[in-house]
């Protein structure tokens, strides 16, 4: 079986769900038109949904529901929702569960009255789509106590390790807050604390339990480090499992077999029946797991555009093979002629694109996220492959040329 796992926690608009749903009508009528006509033998569904967080909004309002609905009327999917999160949100399924039985799991929150953990299942799934993973690694780019990613970073990472399998944070941009010393919420769980936890928990199972944090990140957040001795930074200003390294020493898991997850990510897995990418994408190659990152945030009120850009050109540096598309409000980037003038601000987003196109990084501008947003993609960048719903699709399902990893891994910025 081929499985793909995707895990949605940040807000989800109705303009992701459209490409969501576009992207797997393509897949199915193409690739599974089988499924459509005789039900499914596979012992799980061919696509799982894992939704939590502000994600879960998307199950009930008016707007986004007749999406989600349209997706369940697909073959061999499943949506999985984080019943604590729900419960806390005073969000109820029960009418989507009755149209789609079996299909929208909901029984499965930490506390007694809901044994199934939301995050447990998700380690497990993942294990099944991805066998060969050596760990589970996660992707933290948000602070603590502004909003509730954090908590349920620690619950992935918790799940794991109950699940047996080795555990991986990567704290990046405001991400590496998580691991600062001192933490005293007056009305909430100790981030920091809850770190120290998992290190004990990981240690009692005998299992590895890594925190890496960016070292460009800590030292544009005012993290004080010194050299050890060894020829690392040392620092005082974190708890004691957090270490800061460099980025190509995060990036190095990634060149490593593992599932990689975010608040908003998956992986897709690559089937015997994957098509080989069309030869204009074929870039880089090899074992590691090929990384596709969603640009999605307007380049310059948070830094996840300019981060994401980071990431890929390390990743690529690496022998990665990574691509990147800007889409949603993440075609801003390549709209316009950016000038900087301010002294905070050094490089504009367009500068970082041009960095990634001299690494040869391959970068896609999503079409039909433009129109509605009365702007077009610059013409300089004709560098950047422009992509509609098909090639998206061919683009998230097909293989990069040379990869012999069994899944592509997926990132939202």
């Amino acid at each position: 079986m081929t499985s793909h796992l995707l895990l949605l926690g940040g807000p989800v608009t109705r303009e992701r769900l459209s490409w969501i749903v576009d992207g797997l009508k393509i897949f199915f009528v193409n690739r599974r038109p089988e499924a459509f006509l005789h039900p499914s033998d596979s012992p799980g569904p061919d696509f799982s949904f894992f939704v939590t967080g502000d994600a879960l909004y998307s199950l009930v309002e008016r707007e986004t529901l007749p999406l989600w609905e349209s997706i369940l009327s697909l073959p061999s999917v499943q949506i999985t929702c984080d019943r604590e999160e729900m419960d806390l949100r005073g969000i109820s399924v029960d009418s989507l569960k009755m149209r789609h039985p079996n299909q929208v799991l909901d029984q499965n929150g930490r506390r007694i009255s809901h044994p199934r953990s939301f995050w447990r299942g998700l380690v497990q799934a993942a294990r099944r789509s991805a066998p060969g993973s050596a760990a589970l690694g996660y992707l933290h780019l948000a602070s603590p106590y502004m909003n509730r990613a954090c908590n349920r970073t620690l619950s992935c990472l918790q799940g794991a390790l109950e699940e047996g399998v080795a555990a991986e944070l990567y704290a990046y941009l405001d991400g590496i807050h998580m691991g600062h010393i001192n933490q005293s919420p007056p009305e909430s769980r100790s981030i920091g604390l809850g770190l120290e936890e998992l290190d004990g928990i990981a240690r009692k199972k005998g299992l590895p339990f890594l925190v890496l944090a960016c070292g460009r990140s800590a030292a544009a957040r005012g993290y004080s480090t010194w050299d050890g001795g060894e020829g690392v930074a040392v620092s005082a200003c974190t708890v004691a499992p957090v270490k800061i390294r460099g980025l190509d020493t995060i990036v190095g898991r990634f060149a490593l077999p593992r599932v990689i997850l975010g608040e908003s990510a998956g992986f897709l897995a690559v089937g015997k029946g994957a098509r080989p990418a069309p030869e204009a994408w074929n870039k880089g190659g090899g074992d590691a797991p090929p990384l596709l990152i969603l640009i999605t945030r307007s380049p310059y009120d948070t830094e996840h555009a300019p981060g994401a850009l980071a990431l890929a050109i390390a990743c690529a540096h690496r022998g990665i093979t990574t691509r990147v598309v800007f889409l949603e409000d993440g075609v801003y980037a390549l709209s316009g002629t950016h000038i900087t003038e301010s002294e905070d601000l050094l490089f504009s987003i367009q500068d970082l694109i041009d960095a990634a196109l001299n690494e040869g990084l391959q970068l896609y501008a999503f079409q039909p996220s433009f129109p509605g947003r009365a702007v077009s993609k610059n013409p300089r960048y004709s560098a950047v492959l422009d992509i509609g719903m098909k090639e998206l699709e061919e683009v998230l399902f097909d293989i990069p040329g040379g990869v012999r990893a069994g899944h592509q891994r997926v990132l939202f910025f």
